[in-house]
């Protein structure tokens, strides 16, 4: 028979054995793990502009994907105040190494005061030269959080495409923001502004959109949900406007 002491001794040497194991592992994958972060995030930017691609992006290698980012995308950051900040005054917050819009964090900028917040703006440039602004947005939904990339037109009104995502919406009801194509589909030729320059944003509409510029049809059953994604690009889109204006007026 063992003694306890010799049971007990056993246990806290197994438990350390493993707790230095899997702190070997999350040290060495970190790097691994938070690279394939990035490129999900590059590939979530990007699908708003899926239509403008050369190629299915589903389909593109890592490689494709870091080309057109080193290529095609110039990255900027703003504030509240629609001034652009510049990768050393990112860096001077302490929070992203690199002062790049590809490592803000939405879900850590809607924890700060509005006037504190960095927000990402992706310029793309298509092979035919026009020019798309992807902006980035976070909100809730019915679980946890939802958020988006929202390509603009050049006239920083129109729509060009949408890409969305969440943490925890119902799969068949909350999660077609993401899984159903036809969603996301509904929001190219949107406007976010009326004929008199007034902001108006997109309404995701339960029982089926009635303005054919400011609304696409809601998800049935995902009522909450779909409340949710008008919440997040009426505010998300609205703290985009300083730096719109900033761009028209230099335009």
């Amino acid at each position: 028979m063992h003694s306890t002491s010799s049971i007990i001794r056993f246990v806290l040497i197994l438990t350390s054995l493993v707790a230095l194991i899997l702190s070997f592992l999350n040290t060495g994958l970190k790097a691994k793990h938070e690279a394939n972060e990035a490129l999900y995030a590059k590939k979530a930017i990007l699908s708003a502009v899926s239509n403008k691609l050369d190629n299915d992006i589903k389909k593109m290698s890592d490689n494709s994907i870091e080309e057109i980012f080193a290529n095609q995308i110039t990255q900027t950051v703003v504030n509240v105040e629609g001034e652009t900040l510049s990768p050393a005054q990112v860096v001077e917050s302490g929070e992203y190494k690199n002062g790049k819009a590809e490592d803000v964090d939405l879900g850590k900028e809607r924890r700060k005061p509005v006037q504190d917040r960095f927000l990402p703006v992706f310029e793309y440039t298509a092979k035919d030269g026009k020019k798309y602004y992807i902006v980035s947005v976070r909100g809730n939904g019915l679980w946890d959080e939802i958020w988006g990339n929202i390509a603009l037109e050049d006239d920083l009104n129109t729509i060009a495409g949408v890409s969305f995502d969440h943490k925890a919406e119902t799969p068949g009801l909350g999660a077609e923001i993401k899984d159903n194509k036809g969603f996301p589909a509904q929001f190219v030729g949107k406007k976010i502004y009326d004929d008199n320059g007034n902001y108006k944003s997109v309404t995701v509409r339960k029982g089926g959109a009635k303005d054919p510029y400011f609304e696409v049809d809601g998800i049935s059953g995902a009522t909450i949900t779909c409340d949710g994604v008008t919440d997040m690009l009426v505010e998300g889109l609205k703290y985009y406007e300083p730096y719109f204006s900033e761009l028209k007026s230099n335009s």
